[in-house]
């Protein structure tokens, strides 16, 4: 199993950028980064995650231009992904998403999603807003928060969203000088998740 993150130092050095480059197409995370083949951040992901590579780089999926290129984060078999961080981590956090359904994002103090919420992000349908094609729009959203964060859930439903670049510890997007500031990317591509008609709904991400 390939990991669906890339972690990247960052200028605050608490912080890091989960990119999902080098995952490979349709990989569950797991403990990818939690002990298992790379390094260990302890950053572990729920079943239901899942990494996508796009089209134009021989993958399934069919979308383009996301924030750092060819592979983004997803979920088809379930309504959510939790991201777990055993060791806590505080100041904030962000990403860029493109939905085509609203959604919503929320950091706890507990492992899971359970504990208290900390901070919490309202994800409008903004998928292909100001260009041609599905998913072809990608914004950037961040909070800040007060405590230690340890899990993060990321709703939605499922085939309908993809994230990009999780930055950990900062509440601006790709915070490490690597990948573009604006709030939100108008971007040319294709439906998400070009799969077998048997993993798939009617609309796919």
């Amino acid at each position: 199993i390939l990991s669906l993150v890339c972690l990247l130092a960052v200028g605050n050095a608490s912080a890091y950028v989960l990119d999902f480059e080098g995952v490979g197409d349709y990989n569950p995370v797991g403990d990818y980064y939690n002990g298992g083949a790379g390094t260990n951040y302890g950053a572990s992901f729920s079943p239901s995650t899942l990494a996508i590579v796009s089209s134009a780089a021989g993958g399934s999926g069919n979308f383009a231009n996301e924030p750092s290129a060819n592979t983004v984060m997803f979920f088809i078999d379930a309504n959510n992904s939790i991201l777990n961080v055993a060791s806590g981590f505080t100041t904030g956090f962000s990403f860029f998403y493109t939905s085509s359904l609203a959604a919503s994002v929320n950091v706890y103090d507990g492992l899971n999603g359970t504990g208290t919420l900390l901070g919490s992000l309202t994800l409008t349908a903004q998928y292909n807003n100001n260009c041609s094609g599905d998913y072809c729009n990608w914004s950037s959203v961040g909070v800040s928060f007060a405590g230690t964060g340890k899990s993060i859930d990321f709703g939605g439903t499922a085939n309908q969203v993809a994230f990009d670049d999780i930055t950990i510890g900062s509440a601006k997007a790709g915070d490490n000088g690597q990948v573009p500031e604006p709030a939100s990317l108008a971007l040319l591509g294709l439906g998400l998740a070009g799969l077998a008609a048997s993993r798939r709904r009617t609309k796919q991400p």
